[in-house]
């Protein structure tokens, strides 16, 4: 299975602190700097949406370039050849992947208002990521890669006052198992009977 950080809601407090790590750490790389997790707030509860690592990736099937895939147990992104045509975005289930942008050398970043009297240089403020633009604007998709290029893990994770977010992993999770065997075990050992299988029964 892929790794992959998840949120317990009823931890969460909402302070974003997780989305400014992210972007600080990214932009210490070099990367994108918008931030890979997006803190979602309802009525009741808030958390960070994020990547899933799917096993089955929509966004990897739909890249034309092969700019994201399967890698080191999670869905991995080449932002050097992404061309920003923001598939990978529509086909995400979980929204987690949202275009981001990088000016592009020797691209104008200005046009000469004689001639292009009236043209827009950007969309307008408010628009949904997948739908905004901007003229000299390279779009580059953006999605968790987990913090890999760290030995300290995501980022995310690490800083989060609450502990509310954590990285799910196939050991991970046989460990989280086997402790709660344990815990039965030995809270209900006493009580417990086995019941013996014949193999011949069906």
């Amino acid at each position: 299975m892929n790794r992959f950080v998840i949120a317990e809601p009823k931890l969460c407090i909402g302070c974003n602190t997780c989305m400014a790590a992210c972007t600080l750490v990214h932009k210490a790389e070099g990367l994108q700097s918008h931030p890979r997790l997006n803190v979602v707030r309802n009525g009741t509860a808030t958390a960070p949406v994020q990547c899933r690592n799917c096993e089955d990736a929509p966004c990897a099937k739909v890249c034309p370039v092969n700019a994201i895939t399967q890698s080191d147990d999670a869905v991995v992104l080449n932002e050097v050849t992404c061309i920003g045509c923001k598939l990978c975005a529509i086909a995400c289930p979980f929204g987690a992947i949202t275009p981001s942008g990088t000016s592009n050398l020797g691209v104008a970043t200005q046009y000469n208002q004689l001639e292009y009297t009236g043209q827009q240089t950007g969309s307008l403020p408010g628009l949904d990521p997948i739908l905004s633009w901007s003229s000299g604007v390279r779009s580059v998709a953006v999605k968790c890669d987990l913090c890999d290029f760290s030995g300290k893990g995501p980022e995310c994770v690490r800083v989060c006052p609450t502990k509310a977010l954590f990285l799910v992993s196939e050991e991970a999770i046989n460990e989280s198992s086997s402790a709660k065997r344990k815990a039965t075990v030995i809270a209900d050992g006493a009580n417990l009977s086995f019941v013996g299988i014949d193999s011949e029964q069906k």
